[in-house]
């Protein structure tokens, strides 16, 4: 051995070219043996000359277990050998290059028999005896795992502005129909009082009966789409489950009726009420409907989706919305609440109903998760906390039947509002109370012909939007010029959903009533009004 270094060591202080090509060749080795792209080097035949510690790791292969062997063998996909050894054959017969010096991406295949994506450039290296081939490989993996992330996110934004700009769609149209619908649930209501007892104008009286059931109903499908819509910090309260899940099925019966669907109710008449938010309470449920109504669509047979409720051992609330349908494959329940996760076809889902009906149900202090099928499908339970009850009442809803209130005599009300037939109702509600009404159809009328008249009313009853001075400008006006006379402001608004409406009536204090609305609610707010001070002229 130290003869063999010693002569070679003679030899290259002999000749200098020959120790030039030697560090060279060492320099070049050390460089592609740590480049971090894979480097493999084939003969004419295709078999491995050598490879480098980047290739090692990239394909799985020891450099000791890939020598000798064929490139097509090791890391071409079966499906692609055909062309791989025709692109060989073709090259040494021809000598006309296909892919060298050219990147291309291709998929290439590891020890384990995964496949990868790679780009690929092939340089050819020529001897005086024979040619070999450099392959210079880049795993993609990383790439195309960032390319799909950022696609995904793109995805998710689109998805959010499109949510984002239905929500908007949504309350508008709400707002729209708020005030037609008011008409007619109010005008309903009083010709229904009107004709109570008169046995002449029973059909009559049952007709307008039919009319206000059916604007109720519409009223609660609008205000489920407004509760929906609403974005607003948690507002939790006791609150009376059973009438919530009536209320999802209701806005979605068209839905499920023309899918087939059949809806059980299996409801614990002890269970107490629940402590949460009732909007997205109402927005959980309403997700799990909507899923299951989807999931049942490719089902044959009988239909069905069962909403149960009950109190568990652990002392919370439960309620279990279970379908008939193909259920979920196992290997997907740990997946579906995963945000944009879905297995709907392309344009069917969005694969956010479940992620944001899972994190609505945390904020409530409660959990959403899969359960076992009673039903043959897919259950999910729905774990809320129970309310405590310290003797305090619970606010009366919008709708509810009003106290009887005592018609008072004498009393002056201010009716602010853009719609003559919503100034209109509310006018002909007051008069049932002892109320002779003023109408303004503007924010602007109202303050002249309150400057005119010297604020003295008992009531001023306005709508929140309007087009010129609008109910929060004209209210800072009042509170300006007629202080007294602000305590006795009620206000009437379809847009309590928009930001700056939410955070106006919030700070102001002020009651209000959300359109659609019954006659009987403006009666009994503005009733409270009788024990303050009464606004006199100039004050």
């Amino acid at each position: 051995m130290g003869d063999a270094g010693e002569k070679s060591a003679s030899t290259s202080e002999a000749d200098p070219r020959l120790a030039d090509l030697e560090r060279d060749a060492l320099v070049y080795a050390a460089v592609v043996d740590s480049a971090l792209d894979a480097v493999i080097v084939v003969d004419e035949d295709g078999r491995v000359v050598t490879m480098n510690a980047s290739a090692e790791a990239c394909f799985g292969y020891s450099k000791s277990e890939a020598l000798g062997r064929s490139i097509g063998e090791l890391i071409v996909p079966d499906r692609h050998k055909a062309a791989h050894e025709a692109g060989l054959a073709r090259y040494r017969a021809t000598g006309v290059p296909h892919v060298l010096g050219r990147r291309v991406e291709m998929e290439a295949r590891r020890k384990d028999g995964a496949t990868i994506p790679v780009e690929l450039a092939i340089t050819e290296v020529k001897l005086p005896d024979r040619r070999y081939f450099t392959a210079n490989l880049r795993d993609l993996s990383a790439a195309k795992a960032a390319e799909t992330e950022i696609q995904r996110q793109r995805d998710a934004l689109h998805q959010t502005e499109k949510l984002a700009a239905i929500g908007s769609l949504l309350a508008g149209v709400a707002h729209e129909l708020n005030n037609p619908l008011s008409v007619v649930l109010g005008q309903a209501t009083m010709l229904e009082e009107e004709l109570a007892g008169i046995a002449a104008a029973s059909a009559t009286g049952a007709r307008a009966t039919q009319i206000r059931i059916a604007a109720e109903r519409c009223a609660r499908v609008v205000r489920s789409f407004m509760a929906i819509a609403r974005q607003h910090k948690a507002e939790k309260r006791a609150v009376q489950a059973p009438a919530l899940l009536d209320g999802a099925v209701e806005l979605l019966s068209y839905g499920l009726r023309s899918n087939g669907v059949a809806v059980y109710r299996d409801y614990d008449g002890q269970m107490p009420e629940v402590f949460v938010d009732p909007d997205q309470l109402q927005q959980i449920v309403v997700n799990l409907i909507v899923n299951a109504n989807q999931a049942l669509q490719e089902t044959e047979g009988s239909r069905a989706i069962e909403i149960r409720t009950f109190v568990g051992d652990d002392g919370h609330a439960r309620i279990v919305v279970d379908d008939s349908g193909p259920g979920i494959p196992d290997a997907l329940r740990a997946q579906i609440f995963d945000p944009f996760f879905t297995t709907k076809p392309m344009g069917v889902g969005t694969g956010i109903g479940l992620s944001i009906s899972r994190g609505l149900a945390q904020s409530q202090g409660g959990q959403l998760g899969l359960v076992p099928s009673l039903l043959g499908g897919a259950a999910f339970e729905l774990v809320l906390p129970v309310a405590t009850r310290n003797g305090g009442q619970v606010e009366q809803e919008a709708g509810d039947p009003a106290p009887d209130i005592q018609p008072a005599t004498g009393l002056r009300a201010r009716v602010v509002d853009d719609e003559p037939d919503i100034a209109k109702l509310v006018s002909e509600a007051l008069s049932r109370h002892g109320y002779r009404s003023d109408l303004a159809g503007s924010g602007a009328e109202a303050q002249a012909l309150l400057s005119a008249t010297g604020g003295a009313y008992d009531a001023v009853i306005c709508d929140l939007r309007m087009p010129d001075v609008d109910g929060a400008a004209l209210f800072q006006w009042i509170k300006a010029h007629h202080p007294a006379l602000a305590g006795r402001v009620l206000f009437i608004t379809g847009d309590s959903l928009g930001p700056a409406a939410g955070l106006f009536l919030a700070e102001c204090g002020r009651p209000f009533l959300e359109k659609p609305f019954a006659p009987g609610d403006v009666a009994r707010l503005v009733a409270g009004f009788s024990t303050l001070p009464r606004a006199t002229p100039g004050t």
